[in-house]
């Protein structure tokens, strides 16, 4: 039976690339037969980097059967998961996240989560003195989803690990990692083609939080005025994707990766009460800014409070 590899819905690069990587290592190394799927349309830049390595997207799927025998990567969050998780065959967890708790397998399984900025790197780690059989489009995509997580080691989640790893498959590749950075970003940032619904959902993580369920959306951009031009409408959405997600609150960060800042959007006393409790600011409009704030995993997550 062939194993399916994938992330969590709506895959961002890491959740793309990441299974994608796994799969062939299973595959061609391992003699175990894999395939990568996605939960989901990749966003602009996953979809940028499959274009950009000649990478075949992988099959979306709804859900997984309980035949289905499965690896699961960069999230072991079930609200992230199809929702018959429980019934499969999860045989391995991939993941860089904290222990969210509500996975049941069928037995005892290989899990690695380790404190590191990117899925991708752990795999790396993983493979050991087999990554030098990795050829050209999967070292690519390896540093695509490093380069993406830490946004080009901005991010508080890099550690010197993650970068050393990118440095080296950056050199065996000839790339330059700003130039290529730059690449990644620009299609980041590119959200013209998406409805409100859609930006709100891109990349986006439930939790709850004292008892209220929010929906914490991040948009990671170098042209933040394109997302903050919009944030009337963006908004007014946000009281139809709770409704349908069942969720409290939306929360959206707009993430500026160059000045290394996020503006959260603030459409209601509420939110402006977890942004004043969680942040320690004052907020005084629709808008508030919060300088260097930049990861969801490390800095916006551990913070939010009632």
């Amino acid at each position: 039976m062939t194993i399916k590899v994938f992330g969590h819905k709506s895959p961002d690069t890491d959740s793309t690339g990441s299974p994608i990587i796994w799969a062939w290592y299973l595959t061609e190394v391992k003699g175990t037969p894999a395939k990568p799927v996605l939960l989901g349309e990749p966003n602009t830049e996953a979809a940028f980097v499959l274009k950009r390595w000649d990478l075949a997207k992988p099959e979306i799927i709804a859900d997984v059967a309980a035949g289905d025998t499965c690896v699961i990567v960069d999230t072991n969050n079930p609200a992230e998961l199809p929702a018959s998780i429980n019934d499969a065959n999860v045989v391995q967890i991939i993941d860089h996240h904290l222990l969210a708790g509500g996975l049941k397998t069928k037995g005892p399984i290989d899990i690695t989560i380790r404190p590191l900025a990117c899925t991708a790197t752990i795999m790396h780690d993983l493979m050991g003195d087999d990554t030098a059989k990795m050829p050209a489009n999967i070292k690519s995509a390896m540093l695509s989803c490093i380069l993406s997580d830490t946004l080009e080691f901005r991010s508080p989640t890099t550690t010197a690990h993650d970068r050393a790893v990118a440095e080296r498959l950056a050199a065996d590749l000839g790339i330059s990692i700003p130039d290529y950075a730059a690449e990644l970003f620009a299609a980041k940032s590119d959200v013209s083609a998406f409805s409100d619904a859609e930006l709100l959902r891109m990349d986006s993580k439930e939790y709850t939080v004292e008892g209220v369920d929010l929906r914490v959306s991040v948009l990671e951009t170098t042209s933040p005025k394109m997302v903050l031009d919009r944030k009337d409408s963006l908004m007014a959405s946000m009281v139809d994707v709770a409704k349908e997600d069942g969720a409290d609150q939306v929360l959206l960060f707009v993430v500026d990766i160059l000045r290394e800042e996020a503006t959260l959007l603030v459409p209601n006393d509420t939110v402006r009460k977890i942004a004043e409790a969680s942040f320690g600011c004052t907020v005084s409009g629709d808008t508030v800014v919060l300088p260097g704030i930049m990861s969801r995993k490390k800095q916006i997550i551990p913070a939010l409070k009632m």
